[in-house]
């Protein structure tokens, strides 16, 4: 495997995954009940945050929250949910890796009678959830658009996304409809990086052998923008290049402080995990519910960069 030793030492590489406590508050009315929660990967600090705004809400609620990483395979990821069906789980929190295979595990959850809030990343079949709850996903990749737009008259662009990943190929369409007719603004190349930093750092390291000109890098989150900027920086490609994020996160944006990347649509893992939980229970206590819950992004550049924290989500 590669190694980018300078983005690497630069990066401020978060902490380990968070623990499920689980004790029962105070005067709670109920034994406590197990949720459940999965997230395509917890080798992004993103659903570190999640988790932990999930397991907040849920514990002071008197409840038990556990979770599984499936480590972006989607069969382990199925798996992984009835195993947590058999342990008696009353609500799952699903973060797909594939939005289609998915759904034998969605089918399991419906007929052993699990509540399914769907975090993050839309699954294809939303039938079998109660409740969508993500980021803007399209308008965050507007974002990035227009906010290149205002800095290049032109443009020869690079996107690495990940077409299982329903968010991130939102991303690429609301990036793409917005460049759309102008012909000042064409797209290169396309990759596909899994969201992950070192997969993306490797398809841009391949594709830098092509010798393509570009100036342009859009990264369908903050970890696939930074191993971009591992790869640029390896090969000294990255003078020149403006390299777009999706997420707000504090390595992004430290990255950002420095001027080594362009600007981040930024989002809010804390909020998602509050509202899904908060919507879960209210699902549980039968209150009427939204169907899908879209939260807004806004974009972060060096322009307003001290409006933010720089060492912490938003």
């Amino acid at each position: 495997m590669k190694k980018y030793w300078l983005i690497l030492v630069l990066l401020f590489l978060s902490g380990a995954v968070a623990g499920c406590r689980g004790a029962q508050t105070e005067g709670s009315e109920h034994p406590p009940r197990l949720f459940g929660a999965t997230y395509m990967t917890r080798n992004n600090p993103y659903f570190d945050v999640l988790h932990e705004a999930l397991e907040e809400v849920v514990e002071g609620n008197g409840d038990i929250l556990i979770s599984r990483d499936p480590c972006q395979d989607q069969e382990k990821q199925n798996a992984q949910i009835m195993e947590m069906i058999e342990e008696g789980i009353e609500v799952l929190f699903l973060n797909p890796v594939d939005w289609e295979k998915v759904r034998p595990a969605l089918e399991a959850c419906r007929e052993a009678g699990v509540v399914v809030i769907n975090v993050d990343t839309v699954v294809k079949d939303t039938e079998y959830v109660v409740s969508i709850v993500e980021t803007d996903n399209y308008l965050a990749g507007v974002l990035c658009a227009q906010e290149m737009m205002k800095q290049v008259e032109s443009a020869r662009i690079v996107i690495i996304g990940n077409p299982i990943q329903t968010s991130i190929e939102n991303r690429v369409q609301g990036f793409l409809d917005t460049i759309e007719g102008n012909d000042n603004y064409q797209v290169v190349y396309t990759g596909v990086g899994a969201g992950e930093f070192e997969v993306s750092a490797d398809v841009v390291a391949d594709f830098l052998k092509e010798n393509v000109e570009f100036n342009v890098v859009l990264g369908g989150n903050d970890p696939t923008a930074l191993g971009v900027l591992a790869a640029l920086q390896q090969y000294r490609r990255d003078e020149g290049v403006l390299i777009y994020g999706i997420d707000g996160s504090p390595d992004f944006k430290g990255m950002l402080e420095l001027g080594y990347v362009s600007g981040t649509s930024a989002q809010s893992p804390k909020t998602i995990g509050e509202v899904a939980a908060e919507t879960a229970y209210d699902y549980l206590s039968g209150k009427e519910i939204e169907t899908y819950i879209s939260i807004e992004p806004y974009m972060i550049t060096r322009d307003n960069l001290d409006d933010y924290e720089v060492d912490s989500w938003q």
